[in-house]
């Protein structure tokens, strides 16, 4: 590793540390205004880092303080469709591609 000095380091990690602030915030102020707020408060931090990949790896092991969790609903828990058209994919019955006269062998 190359020889630095501790000025060079603190001004590194002072960039560092501006650029992730900025990139949280822009992101937090994105989701504020997509819930029509026009102040950024925890909720919209927690939906910034948790929705960026990159942002929810590095704090993964992070609580944030009245945060919530991410909206999320089990696929398994929707509701099915109901009455899917004949044109709709899956609709179709698995006897519609067997022939009739090899259906009939009652």
């Amino acid at each position: 590793m190359p020889n630095v000095s501790a000025p060079e380091l603190r001004c590194t990690l002072a960039a560092v540390l501006e650029y992730l602030a900025a990139e949280v915030l822009e992101l937090a102020g994105n989701a504020a205004r997509d819930n029509k707020k026009s102040r950024v408060g925890p909720r919209h931090i927690q939906l910034a880092v948790r929705n960026d990949e990159e942002l929810s790896k590095l704090l993964r092991s992070v609580t944030i303080a009245n945060g919530g969790v991410l909206p999320n609903i089990h696929s398994t828990l929707l509701p099915k469709k109901a009455g899917k058209e004949k044109g709709d994919i899956g609709s179709a019955s698995p006897w519609d591609s067997v022939p009739v006269d090899i259906m009939c062998l009652c």
